[in-house]
């Protein structure tokens, strides 16, 4: 076992650059490294067997930890079903370091058991790759492992983070005999890469000032972003002081004031949004749910527009970009907000914004806020959005919230949900596997109330989530089951076609009340709205991790979903 002293001791390098975290697909070639993190005893260790719902794991635990997760599994189309959680992380830019065993290229196309191409097999999705060597009799092998590994994790905690992959080729034997014990070398090579402040120099930092005293119209839009109660502070202050509309939507995890743009998702689309045109667009964050917002963007493109951001490529979906700043979006709000307001105290003057632009903003969230209360307020059957209205409402924002996709975040999107405790989506790629095996991930290490809302067919893919020994008492999981993919009732393209319901919404009979008879969930289902309060508040008020499933009628869903649309200001 000695010849694989190397990989006993990287444990110890992730270790002491600050992860604490390991999830592990069981596997006969992985046995080296998974031992290796099992036997350090600063992991907390989670087993999952399908590597699939593993990768999403780490990916929630990591999203929770703001630290480097590591992903541990065996060799040939194990490694593959990692890629949609990896892919998944690179976009929403979330630390991972994705160890995967594989046998010594020697083998390849030897008719060999689990051999594949493993080396870059997850390509462009990974911040890099490596490929560890397959001997260590030579000491600049074991100084390259090492070396390699101190890059690797670094490279996944610097900004932007995402997954970096190793891979990981073993000789047999790799099994230690019982005699053997694991003890890490002495005086492992700890390299840490040290990174300078992203500083916006006093020259540019005149321009801006510049720029945003001719501009009579600013408009401030966040997209994808962690819960940060400093960020939403200060563009608060922003919103009030300077009457500036601060337009979010639920990903973006503003929280704490009324003059946020919430429900924008209801007003943009008629003829005269051209009077809420800006001049100048501010952004941060990363994707924009609304696809009304991105297309009123589009169409009505400012003269100035800044993404706040330190993105590695030079994302531009509204078409209009003019300047991307490389900085944290914390850091430029409040220097911003510094600057300008000390030159106002100087000057003894006011912001010459067009104040009556704010105001419209806020005439409309106010007036498609009520129409949209009133609206759910008069509805009397069961359907999706007094289901999931009514849930927000009785959380009232005190549990941490995971949206599936699909249907789901658009819900909420509509809604204009927000939660003290944040608000998750995987927006990333957008997919519907993973939403359940994220939401298990955070709960397992968040300590806080998790509540998670799932589409009926997303949670059906992604079962397998479940499949841990400890499942997080915290969690609880709301599944909305319209028997199949509602979505595709709602959109222009699929909703006419006689193929719908067998091709596009695949109808289905399936529930989760068997899943959870496997997994040992509590179980609670819905089928009434007279029953709606009295079921929601029992199964909120459980102890344990708990499913309700919520039966509703995909007709009755379209109908109200487009009648909630049309409601426009």
């Amino acid at each position: 076992m000695a010849i694989l002293q190397p990989l006993i001791d990287i444990p110890a390098i992730c270790y002491a650059h600050g992860s604490r975290h390991a999830v592990v697909s069981p596997g006969s070639r992985s046995a080296a490294l998974t031992l290796a993190f099992a036997r350090h005893g600063g992991f907390q260790m989670h087993v999952c067997m399908d590597e699939r719902s593993a990768a999403f794991i780490g990916l929630g635990i990591a999203q929770q930890t703001k630290s480097v997760v590591v992903l541990i599994c065996t060799s040939g189309s194990a490694a593959y079903n990692f890629a949609p959680g990896v892919a998944e992380a690179f976009f929403q830019q979330i630390p991972l370091l994705v160890l995967t065993a594989d046998r010594p290229k020697d083998w390849l196309h030897q008719y060999d058991g689990q051999t594949i191409y493993q080396n870059e097999i997850y390509g462009k999705h990974v911040k890099r790759s490596f490929e560890l060597p397959s001997d260590y009799g030579h000491k600049d092998a074991v100084w390259a492992i090492n070396r390699i590994v101190n890059e690797a994790i670094s490279l996944s905690g610097t900004n932007p983070n995402g997954p970096v992959h190793i891979n990981v080729p073993i000789r047999e034997p790799f099994y230690p005999s019982k005699e053997e014990e694991f003890v890490q070398s002495a005086n492992i090579r700890i390299i840490k890469q040290e990174v300078a402040d992203q500083m916006i120099p006093i020259d540019l930092w005149n321009t801006l000032l510049d720029e945003l005293d001719s501009a009579k119209r600013i408009l401030i839009v966040g997209g994808q972003h962690n819960p940060d109660p400093e960020l939403s502070t200060v563009l608060a202050q922003i919103a009030e002081e300077w009457n500036v509309p601060v337009v979010g939507d639920c990903i973006s995890n503003l929280y704490g004031s009324e003059l946020f743009i919430r429900h924008h998702d209801l007003f943009l689309g008629n003829a005269e949004d051209e009077n809420l045109a800006p001049d100048l667009l501010i952004t941060f964050g990363l994707s924009l749910v609304s696809k009304e917002l991105k297309l009123f963007l589009r169409k009505n493109r400012p003269s100035q527009h800044w993404h706040i951001g330190q993105d590695s490529f030079l994302a531009d979906p509204i078409q209009s970009l003019t300047r991307q700043i490389p900085a944290e979006p914390l850091y430029f709000f409040q220097t911003l907000f510094e600057k300008i307001d000390y030159q106002l105290f100087v000057e003894n003057s006011d912001i010459q914004n067009d104040t009556a632009y704010g105001a419209l903003w806020q005439q409309k969230e106010y007036e498609i806020r009520r129409r949209k209360q009133e609206y759910i307020h008069n509805l009397s059957s069961l359907n999706d959005l007094t289901a999931i209205d009514f849930i927000f409402h009785a959380i009232n924002g005190h549990s941490q919230l995971h949206i599936g996709n699909s249907m789901a975040i658009r819900y909420a999107n509509a809604l204009g949900v927000e939660s003290s405790l944040g608000l998750y989506c995987n927006r990333g790629t957008s997919g519907i596997d993973g939403c359940v095996s994220t939401a298990v991930g955070a709960a397992l290490v968040n300590n806080l109330p998790t509540l998670l809302i799932v589409g009926d067919v997303s949670f059906l893919y992604d079962r397998n989530g479940l499949l841990i020994q400890h499942l997080p008492d915290n969690l609880k999981i709301v599944v909305v089951n319209n028997a199949g993919g509602n979505i595709f009732r709602m959109i222009d393209g699929p909703a006419g076609l006689p193929e719908l319901g067998e091709y596009f919404e695949t109808r289905h009979s399936f529930t989760a009340k068997r899943t959870c008879e496997d997994s040992n969930i509590a179980y609670f289902e819905l089928r009434d709205i007279a029953l709606m309060q009295s079921t929601i508040a029992e199964f909120l008020a459980s102890n344990t991790i708990s499913l309700l499933e919520i039966f509703t009628d995909p007709e009755e869903n379209r109908r109200t979903w487009k009648a909630l649309k049309s409601r426009r200001v």
